[in-house]
């Protein structure tokens, strides 16, 4: 059965769960500051009414011993506060005096001698059955033994608690009921974000992410956490478009080979088999097709693992000048039809992955060979630029208009579609290069204009002191 309950509770709504936390708090606060005034009150009543007792007593007492006598004028003295009852019996309980007979029959309350004090003693105390304090004192007068008994009725005063709990009572429910409709509303309007949150949530699916949560300008937890929740759909949407843009453009460059070799592959299985000439041509072009798919599968397993964080990084002291000279000459053998210059090679240590940093200066010069016409001039240098080696790329080539080299960096952008099959580029060469460059904490420039070349910078920061 407790668990059942608790079951429920817990599918309560949050706003609910609020109400009935903080109204269980304020009833434990109420009933904490009814109990405590209750009994400040009780004992403020109490106290002054031990005080009213004990002074009475005390008057009579100093009045006896002042050699007075028992008699009718002592009522009259004003000896005893207010409330206070005297009663006078002699030595055989029979009663003399009684400054309140009027007021309630005291004959079945006779005094208890086992309970007399002396005169420098004090004995009261409440009668179990009554809501009065009770006292008594034996004194000698005029030779003969007295019993005086002090009463202080505390029916009035009980009377008032009681109908001050009364009171505390009612008002403390009036306030928990207030507390918990006030509670539920505010509670209501407060959460009210969270709830849109949900209906954006549901609303948005993949073909529907353009829709976006109202930020209040209240600048409260809750309109960071919606502004905090449309990034993250911001960060979503830009995901999944640059996702679909990929897988299409992949589906694209991989369509292109699959379809030369399908083809190739069918004419073989035609008439390649009595032709050599046929043969050869269509081996010739499965390999080259192949070749390109296995190229771009790499590529695209490069940054699948750069996407996920799984491609390793390892950097050491690099003496990179080493590198340039090993790159620039394999630049060369690789394109002999171009003119290939180191024309500055600064000596230098950077902290980097030899292997990714190399890949990013062949990325550059593999883009400068494509688009320069043959006999077109390539040139490299690195220089120091403060506390970073600058190493910059130039061509001659068919350079990139200015509102396409803020793309070039897109994955399976190419500014020349035309030259597409001529070039045999896959657009993922540059994306690479900046992911590694991103690597390296380095940056990397781009200065171009249209039939006069391009330049491409990376600054790669020094090892310090080198």
């Amino acid at each position: 059965m407790w668990s059942k309950s608790k079951h429920r509770l817990t599918k309560l709504p949050v706003s609910i769960k609020l109400t009935l936390i903080y109204a269980v708090i304020l009833f434990c606060i109420l009933l904490l500051t009814s109990l405590l005034t209750m009994g400040g009150v009780k004992l403020f009543l109490v106290t002054q009414a031990q005080k009213d007792l004990d002074s009475s007593r005390e008057n009579v007492i100093r009045y006896l011993a002042a050699g007075n006598l028992i008699d009718q004028q002592l009522l009259e003295q004003d000896l005893l506060a207010t409330g206070v009852l005297l009663r006078i019996f002699d030595e055989q309980n029979r009663l003399l005096l009684d400054n309140a007979p009027y007021l309630r029959n005291f004959e079945h309350r006779p005094p208890r001698h086992r309970e007399l004090l002396s005169d420098k003693k004090k004995g009261f105390h409440n009668f179990p059955a009554d809501d009065d304090l009770y006292g008594q004192q034996l004194v000698w007068s005029g030779g003969r033994q007295y019993t005086l008994q002090f009463i202080r009725p505390l029916s009035a005063e009980f009377h008032f608690l009681r109908i001050l709990a009364a009171s505390l009572a009612g008002t403390s429910l009036l306030g928990l009921v207030i507390a918990i409709a006030a509670g539920l509303y505010i509670s209501r309007r407060i959460l009210r974000p969270v709830r849109d949150m949900t209906e954006a949530a549901k609303l948005i699916e993949i073909d529907n992410l353009e829709k976006r949560l109202r930020v209040s300008e209240a600048g409260d937890e809750l309109s960071k956490l919606a502004t905090t929740f449309n990034h993250m759909l911001n960060r979503i949407q830009a995901g999944f478009e640059q996702q679909r843009r990929f897988v299409s453009d992949a589906s694209h460059e991989l369509r292109t080979p699959i379809t030369v070799i399908s083809g190739y592959a069918d004419m073989l299985d035609r008439w390649g088999k009595q032709d050599e000439a046929i043969l050869t041509e269509g081996i010739s072009a499965i390999q080259s097709e192949a070749s390109n798919m296995h190229v771009l599968l790499e590529k695209l397993l490069f940054l699948a693992r750069a996407d996920q964080g799984k491609q390793v990084v390892n950097k050491t002291p690099l003496a990179i000048e080493r590198l340039i000279d090993e790159v620039v000459r394999e630049t060369r053998i690789i394109a002999p039809e171009h003119q290939v210059e180191l024309a500055g090679n600064a000596p230098a240590i950077i902290q980097a992955d030899g292997a990714l940093i190399k890949q990013m200066l062949r990325i550059f010069l593999e883009n400068s060979v494509k688009y320069t016409p043959v006999g077109g001039t390539i040139r490299i240098t690195s220089e120091h630029q403060g506390t970073q080696l600058a190493i910059t790329v130039q061509d001659d080539g068919i350079g990139i208009p200015v509102e396409e080299q803020t793309r070039i960096f897109d994955r399976f952008y190419r500014v020349d579609k035309s030259r597409t099959k001529a070039t045999g580029g896959t657009g993922l060469g540059l994306s690479i290069a900046s992911w590694i460059a991103e690597q390296h904490n380095s940056s990397i420039r781009v200065e171009s204009k249209v039939g006069q070349g391009t330049a491409i910078t990376v600054l790669l920061p020094l090892e310090q002191g080198k």
